[in-house]
């Protein structure tokens, strides 16, 4: 059976996340984005360059609670930098197998990249983690707005990329990965130090301990986040014309730097949430189900995106409108958490994380025990 003692706030939060992310990339495969206005706006608003932040938040928040469950069971800190590294090298072959088979977007090998440059970091002093997180918050957001004012000036989709054949396919995405996943671990660092920062404190693990703290982030992260991101998302809706080039990169930097405050302030607020819910009701079961399977499911959306878009597949990338894959999006994490409640029920793990673990974990033995050991094989 699964684990029971987990804490509901992280998973709650990483099953919303992937509400958010669906909605951020459903568009993408489909060359029409005419449709509502408001759409447009909900999207830029709520998942560009935000669902992402949330996403790298947490993912840094589980690196350090899995620093925090080894070191309470006595284990080394060299066995568990040499875990991470070695889950750190399983994540970039399956986010390089998810880019070449599947979508040509991915964060899992990105994950997988920085962590294993910055393993060291799960355990650095906190002035190091923000220092580290703020200078590197500058490339991270300038390369961020490059590509938000590339896009202003209309829709970049797949369905300029998207290959006839399974095999042309797998050969147009390989080159692509390299310069995606280095450029895509700059944008986590801030991110992921900043969850790692949290789970130290054990924000989303014990949140009725912190409530003022959560409510700081919350409020103050979605109010900057919608200040600092309502113009791009005006734009997007077309309120108004596209400014000069100068207007244009303020108009990015502040959506896409503010993102990071939102990723974090959503991922607080499901935190305060948390601490509200008394009894799990079969959302909530399926929610926190959903969020305990984030990367098989994560895998999962990339599946379905291939198979409706793509020619190979169902080939709807021309057939569909803006609007639809919002339905689509919906949809697809409305099965999502249905299975994940279904398997939560059976007492069966996502099978991206079952996968991963058989990688990468090894059965260690605690330092007490390790001490103790010489003793019982004598004679």
């Amino acid at each position: 059976m699964l684990n029971k003692t987990r804490s509901l706030a992280p998973d709650l939060a990483r099953g919303f996340m992937l509400l958010l992310i669906a909605l951020a990339h459903a568009p993408a495969f489909v060359g029409d984005w005419s449709g509502p206005a408001w759409l447009a706006f909900t999207k830029s608003l709520i998942a560009d360059n935000q669902a992402r932040d949330m996403f790298i938040f947490l993912f840094g928040y589980g690196l350090g609670q899995l620093a925090h469950s080894r070191r309470a069971k006595g284990l080394e800190w060299i066995s568990t930098r040499k875990l991470m590294r070695r889950r750190a090298w399983w994540l970039i072959a399956i986010g390089l197998l998810n880019t070449a088979l599947l979508v040509p977007f991915d964060i899992i090998a990105v994950y997988g990249l920085t962590l294993l440059a910055l393993a060291p970091m799960v355990r650095a002093r906190d002035s190091v983690l923000w220092w580290t997180a703020g200078l590197t918050l500058i490339p991270a957001t300038l390369l961020l707005a490059w590509q938000s004012v590339i896009a202003q000036a209309g829709p970049v989709t797949m369905t300029s990329f998207m290959a006839g054949t399974f095999g042309e396919h797998v050969i147009g995405n390989l080159p692509t990965w390299p310069g995606n996943a280095l450029a895509g671990t700059i944008m986590v660092v801030p991110g992921m130090l900043a969850g790692i920062w949290a789970a130290r404190r054990r924000l989303l693990d014990e949140p009725e301990r912190h409530l003022p703290l959560l409510r700081r982030l919350a409020y103050g992260g979605l109010a900057l986040a919608l200040i600092g991101r309502l113009p791009a998302a005006l734009l997007a809706a077309g309120a108004f014309p596209l400014p000069a080039t100068p207007l244009r990169w303020a108009i990015a930097v502040g959506h896409d730097l503010t993102g990071y405050a939102g990723g974090v302030g959503m991922a607080a607020a499901i935190g305060l949430i948390a601490v509200r819910i008394h009894r799990r009701g079969p959302l909530t079961t399926a929610l926190t189900a959903l969020g305990q399977r984030s990367l098989s499911f994560y895998l999962f959306q990339a599946v379905v995106w291939v198979v409706l878009f793509y020619p190979f597949g169902l080939g709807l990338h021309d057939d569909l409108s803006f609007a639809a894959t919002f339905v689509i999006a919906v949809a697809v994490w409305v099965v999502s958490l249905l299975l994940a409640w279904l398997m939560h029920a059976a007492g069966y793990r996502g099978p991206g994380e079952v996968l991963l673990r058989k990688l990468a974990d090894r059965p260690e033995t605690p330092v007490s025990s390790q001490v103790e050991a010489p003793a019982r094989l004598s004679p």
